[in-house]
């Protein structure tokens, strides 16, 4: 008889072949009744649905939403293909959202199907389906993405209720971008005699500026002989131009977002006071803040440092090479590479303050950031070299957040975009809130993207004069909070008034985060 042991050994191992093979989503027959129990009393697997299971990390606290956000898709894809084969599609205003690069977790899914039965699949974390019994669309407005049946985009568009330009209006919008010509759409409005929704599209389409594609729409309505009202959806115009060569939506959706996002910003920040005439004054405030930036950035990623530790770092005293302790510690490695980073991104800021243009240093400058911060796990053997040589070449996922970062393609056509976008930017205000967050909404590399935010962040405000800004550990779960809403739900309020708030007080002289805090 196979003792404990050995069974949890065989069970791991089936687990690991389901998974080899690119399941996620875990049916009750993939794994026999006494694997399953093993595995679930070990904390590898989580039943999210009867019968339905996903893998989880067994160091994973009661409540951590990561490992159901990150196999959401994967699951609904399976779940929904068990269940009804390929008699179903979701809604079409979630199918617009995902043609617009908007992959972030629902509140409750609407799936229609004809053997549906109009009832809710509860799932973890608030989180649901709704069984809508409806037709299928025409076929030819069915299209397939992460094995998830859906509406094309275009059907997408006709078909979604008014109200999603209002409630979503940077991904309607980028919708709308991704359509080259009126004839795209013509053949199903006409067919169908869609006289109000073809209307309501010419007017979304002059919202954007692409006054051609209106125009085409109601000619040809016209023409065909229907009485055609233009009306416009949007509840305001951006005044954004959007190139009808580009085909990403996610570099359509960045511009849009930030051109939604920017008078948002500007309304909740002080002006900004300037470049300072006092350069090396500046620095030193820079420098004398390091101890208590390097104590509460690496607390909001959950490293366990002391002040003392980062003293020993900044010191010196510090020694990989003749202490062992230190040269095991993974704490000390973030620590040390967090002071090298910080010498890099102080040299940033003083090109800046020497009238260096914002956005082309940090372009130049944040691969430069990133290598220092993982040096010293690489040379600790925590890391691999390659670790270094750049960004990400896989997906990565956000703990606990609803939001999916872009994938490695959509992050490759969207990070020169940001830089960009700041360099074009006049407000340091914009720069400096929009910089930390397109750049952990992107997410480009494996690991460190919220530190290279906050730097990121600091460089900004730096250019427009306003002070080095620590955002306090204490304050962690508003922080991620704010990001979260700016990130799923496309709200940049609260997270422009957290760091406008956080800014004024450094202002005041009264920064927010001080050691004191930090020892408390």
């Amino acid at each position: 008889m196979a003792s404990p042991r050995e069974k949890f050994v065989a069970a791991l191992k089936t687990l690991k072949e389901i998974q080899d093979k690119g399941i996620v989503a875990i049916y009750t027959s993939d794994l026999s009744a006494s694997h399953r129990s093993i595995l679930v009393k070990n904390g590898f697997l989580i039943e999210v649905s009867k019968g339905w299971y996903i893998p989880s990390d067994p160091e994973e606290q009661k409540g951590d939403s990561t490992s159901w956000f990150s196999s959401y898709w994967d699951f609904c894809a399976r779940f929904l293909k068990k269940k009804y084969r390929n008699e179903y599609s979701i809604a079409p205003e979630t199918s617009l959202l995902i043609h617009a690069g908007n992959w972030a977790v629902p509140a409750q899914l609407v799936v229609r199907a004809p053997k549906a039965n109009n009832t809710i699949t509860p799932l973890p974390h608030n989180t649901s389906l709704f069984n809508l019994k409806a037709e299928l669309p025409a076929k030819e407005i069915v299209t397939i993405e992460k094995e998830i049946r859906m509406y094309s985009l275009q059907g997408a568009l006709i078909y979604s209720t008014p109200s999603i330009f209002l409630s979503n209006p940077i991904d309607a919008r980028t919708a709308l971008s991704m359509i080259r010509d009126s004839s795209e759409l013509l053949p199903i409005l006409l067919d169908n005699n869609h006289t109000r929704i073809a209307g309501r599209l010419a007017g979304a389409f002059r919202n954007l500026g692409r006054d051609k594609i209106a125009a085409g729409i109601i000619d040809a309505m016209k023409a065909a002989g229907y009485d055609i009202r233009e009306t416009d959806p949007f509840e305001y115009k951006l005044g954004i131009n959007l190139s009808s060569r580009e085909r990403s939506a996610h570099v359509n959706r960045i511009k849009l977002l930030w051109h939604d996002m920017r008078t948002v910003i500007i309304k909740k920040f002080p002006n900004a006071p300037g470049i300072p005439l006092k350069k090396a004054e500046y620095l030193k405030n820079v420098d004398d803040l390091f101890i208590t930036d390097a104590y509460h950035s690496l607390s909001i990623e959950r490293y366990r440092v002391t002040p003392e530790l980062i003293e020993r770092v900044s010191s010196g005293k510090w020694d990989k090479s003749t202490n062992e302790e230190d040269k095991r510690q993974r704490d000390a490695m973030a620590a040390r590479g967090y002071w090298q980073a910080f010498q890099r991104v102080k040299e940033t800021i003083s090109a800046i303050l020497d009238n260096g243009q914002p956005g082309k240093l940090a372009d130049q400058d944040h691969p430069k950031w990133y290598r220092e911060l993982f040096d010293p796990s690489v040379s600790a053997g925590i890391l691999k070299a390659s670790d270094l040589a750049g960004y990400r070449n896989s997906q990565v996922f956000i703990g606990g957040s609803k939001h999916t970062p872009l994938s490695v393609e959509a992050m490759r056509d969207t990070m020169p975009v940001l830089f960009e976008l700041l360099e074009e930017e006049p407000e340091a205000s914009v720069r400096a809130v929009l910089g930390h967050f397109v750049f952990v909404f992107i997410h480009p590399y494996m690991d460190g993207n919220g530190r290279m935010g906050r730097f990121l962040m600091n460089v900004m405000l730096a250019s427009g004069g306003y002070p080095w800004t620590v955002i306090p550990a204490e304050k962690r779960t508003d922080y991620m909070s704010a990001l979260e809403k700016a990130s799923a739900e496309m709200n940049i309020a609260p997270f422009a008034s957290f760091i406008a708030e956080l800014v004024n007080l450094g202002m005041e002289g009264k920064p927010a985060a001080t050691l004191k805090n930090a020892e408390e």
